[in-house]
């Protein structure tokens, strides 16, 4: 193991597995990886009939000392087709400035505008009615900054991306059991049957989608990890596998290289944000409300993350 980890430092290191965070860890050099990694990014690339945010004044730049900070909004679908309702919100943003990235998880009853529908409701309607476009749309209006990708996730199929890494490592705080699996408390290692349940729980949490969102976000970075070892590039053509068959985006695969240049650093520096808000029903439907200062509070922490004046990148 240790000579092939030797020779594995010419490859392209696979840093993480999913939220395109994979990519900001490591690279991959080396003609089988090359072309595994082409192969998979190309069965992931799905573009989308979207315009350049009118949040920027000038299209994302991701090459060398020009490398902008940009953000990637990721969606978990647990059905495979584009109406699905997206019971995980995550948007990633990274600076190569500050060699950082922060996640932000948005809990799915977050009553907001739906950009396109002229009406509040759900944010993670958004998606069931209006595919992936709404969805970024949606999310950009309720942060008040631009969202400049998008990575899906087939949830049912996320479990064979835990597989593929060789399962993960969570710290885990409540004792649960859900869907036949039993979770005690402390540190736990889990396979792909396994996370998928972990990370679904939430109504047997006190803390409800927010704590749900935590073991999301846990599962995330441990992903990373384990993608992130030089054992795992052993294993690169599963990991590709399970990457092309269950995400899609609409970044190519030079946009990617790219973001593997000049942005790997800020994979060793990954903050997790969180929004809170007040449960509330409106005509017998459960939501949660976001005062207007927390929200505030986050689309401040974001732009400064994004480099954006303050001043124009509001409506």
């Amino acid at each position: 193991m240790r000579s092939t980890a030797k020779k594995s430092k010419k490859w392209l290191k696979v840093t993480g597995i999913i939220l395109l965070v994979l990519l900001i860890g490591a690279g991959a050099y080396g003609f089988t990886v090359y072309n595994s990694f082409k192969t998979a990014v190309n069965t992931m690339h799905e573009p989308i009939e979207r315009k350049q945010s009118e949040k920027r004044e000038e299209p994302v730049t991701l090459v060398e000392e020009d490398a902008d900070p940009f953000s990637v909004l990721m969606l978990g679908v647990d059905s495979k087709g584009d109406k699905g309702r997206t019971d995980t919100i995550i948007v990633l943003t990274v600076n190569p400035n500050t060699n950082s990235a922060k996640l932000l998880s948005i809990p799915r009853d977050t009553r907001t505008e739906i950009v396109g529908k002229g009406f509040e409701d759900k944010i993670n309607h958004a998606h069931a009615f209006g595919g992936v476009e709404m969805a970024m749309d949606t999310v950009e209006n309720f942060l008040d900054i631009p969202i400049d990708y998008y990575m899906k996730v087939n949830m049912e199929g996320f479990k064979d991306i835990v597989d593929a890494v060789g399962g993960v490592t969570v710290n885990n705080t409540l004792d649960f059991s859900y869907q036949n699996v039993h979770f005690p408390v402390g540190e736990i290692t889990l396979n792909g049957e396994e996370a998928l349940p972990f990370v679904r729980m939430r109504k047997e949490d006190p803390q409800g989608d927010f704590g749900r969102n935590t073991r999301q976000r846990q599962v995330i970075q441990a992903v990373i990890k384990e993608g992130a070892s030089l054992s795992s590039l052993t294993n690169f053509p599963e990991i590709f596998s399970a990457i092309g068959t269950n995400i899609k985006t609409n970044l190519t695969f030079e946009q990617m290289v790219d973001i593997q240049k000049n942005y790997k650093t800020a994979g060793n520096n990954i903050e997790q944000m969180k929004i809170t808000g007040q449960g509330t029903k409106i005509d017998g439907i459960y939501y949660l409300q976001i005062p207007e200062e927390e929200k505030l509070r986050v689309q401040t922490e974001l732009k400064a993350q994004l480099e954006l004046d303050q001043t124009t990148a509001q409506n």
